[in-house]
Formats: C-alpha cells, sequence, structure tokens
C-alpha cells in the first residue's frame, strides 16, 4: 500500500487517478484549490484520507501548501498533476511551471515523482527568455514541466522521476469532443504511481499510455535544465536543492 498525493485531484484525471488508486488500496491525499473546492472533492472521493488546500497560483498559498503536505507525513508517491489552460499568462505560469517546481523543491523527497505535461510540450518554446519575460503560453508551460522532469531525475538519482502525456482526453479542460482515451489517461499515473513493473520504476521517462515516447531534445540539455532551475529560483525565492530532506 504506498502513500500518494495528488495536486489539482479535485476533477478530470487528478479525481480519477485518485479514485482509481483507493479501489486499489492505497492512501490518497487530495488536493483542491480552496475549501469550497475541497469539500467537493472529498464528495466525489469518499475513500481520501484527506484534502489540502492552496491556490497554486498564488505563491504564499503554494509554499503553506508544501508545510501542509509536510505536516501529513511523508509520502511514497506525488503526482503533480494541476494545470491551467485558459488563463492569462501569469496564471498559467505560476499554476503550470512554478508550483511543480516550488512543491518539488519543498515537499519532503518521495520515492516516485509524476508530472503532468502534455503533447502540446512538443510547440513550446525551448528559449527561455519568454519566461524570463513571464509571457508563457500553455505550451511553453508544458514544455517547463518536461525540463523540470528531466532536471529532478538527473539530480535525484534515488527517486524515479517521469512526465506524462495523458493525451486529448474529454475532461472539463479538454472538452467533450477530445478524441483520446480517457482511462488511459489516468491510468499511467497510477501505474507510475504503484507499480513495479520494470517500465514504470524508469527514470527521466516521457509516457503516453504507458509507453515511452519522445520528447523536446533539449530538455536534456543540462545547461537549459540550469538557466531553468535559476529563472524559477528567482521568481519564487526557492532554490532546488541537490541534496533533499531525507
Amino acid at each position: 500500500m504506498a502513500n500518494i498525493f495528488i495536486t489539482g485531484s479535485a476533477d478530470g484525471l487528478g479525481q480519477l487517478a485518485a479514485q482509481q488508486l483507493i479501489n486499489e488500496g492505497h492512501q490518497v491525499v487530495l488536493h483542491a484549490r480552496n475549501k469550497e473546492r475541497g469539500a467537493e472533492a472529498l464528495k466525489h472521493v469518499p475513500g481520501a484520507e484527506a484534502v489540502l488546500t492552496g491556490d497554486l497560483s498564488n505563491i504564499e498559498e503554494t509554499r503553506k501548501l508544501a508545510d501542509d503536505v509536510n505536516a501529513s507525513g511523508r509520502f511514497d508517491s506525488i503526482i503533480h498533476n494541476a494545470a491551467v489552460y485558459r488563463a492569462p499568462g501569469e496564471e498559467i505560469l505560476n499554476v503550470n511551471t512554478l508550483a511543480p517546481y516550488m512543491l518539488t523543491c519543498l515537499i519532503q523527497k518521495p520515492k516516485r515523482l509524476i508530472y503532468l505535461s502534455s503533447g502540446m510540450h512538443l510547440t513550446g518554446d525551448p528559449d527561455l527568455k519568454k519566461l524570463e519575460n513571464r509571457r508563457v503560453t500553455y505550451s511553453d508551460s508544458k514544455l517547463h514541466v518536461v525540463i523540470l522532469t528531466m532536471a529532478v531525475a538527473r539530480m535525484w538519482t534515488d527517486v524515479y522521476v517521469n512526465a506524462i502525456d495523458p493525451g486529448w482526453v474529454p475532461t472539463k479542460m479538454g472538452g467533450r469532443g477530445a478524441p483520446d482515451n480517457l482511462v488511459k489517461g489516468y491510468q499511467t499515473q497510477v501505474w507510475l504511481a504503484t507499480s513495479n513493473d520494470k517500465r514504470a520504476t524508469a527514470s527521466g521517462q516521457y509516457f503516453f499510455h504507458q509507453r515511452a515516447r519522445y520528447f523536446v531534445e533539449q530538455a536534456k540539455d543540462e545547461k537549459c535544465q540550469n538557466e531553468f532551475l535559476a529563472i524559477c529560483e528567482r521568481f519564487t525565492g526557492v532554490r532546488f536543492p541537490s541534496q533533499h530532506i531525507k
């Protein structure tokens, strides 16, 4: 039985992954933007251990959420699922790029880290000047997630660290007409969080429906990774620890 924390699990893929994990006998702590959303999340996933709240568009609330996660105990797996799509650039930056960076830095190191990216990362701009100027698109932010994943995988060799493309699936974000398989979209999260399958106990991979898939080559570049981490540190005041809390 694993102890798992999932950001953005009040609805969509995060909620579906949470319910599947609970059905399999794991302990799951949910996350929602505020108390009202948190109460709704517990109604939809009644088997959850608890729900933690924090608006990831607010850096101070993200910092407080990390404190609350640490106070809840140590997690075996953390799934960084939360994201916004149709939102102002500053909100996309804070929620999609900076929040997973901060939470990774500040939460006790788990055994497994899973980050949700998107096939749209392929059209993201690998030139980090846009990030420096705080002008990012959704595609840019999902490329940032892949860069973060590969940086963490490189530096934390004792953790399984991977990114996921869940596909264009029929959630509130994806829309009813989305063509990809919803079940496979969330089951890949569950698989990476808990499975002892040799493919799931890898690191530095980008998965689509439990299969390793091509991702932007520059995300593996150490110079690019270090530049990305340095920018995130300047924006948040949080340094990435090469040696994390034991």
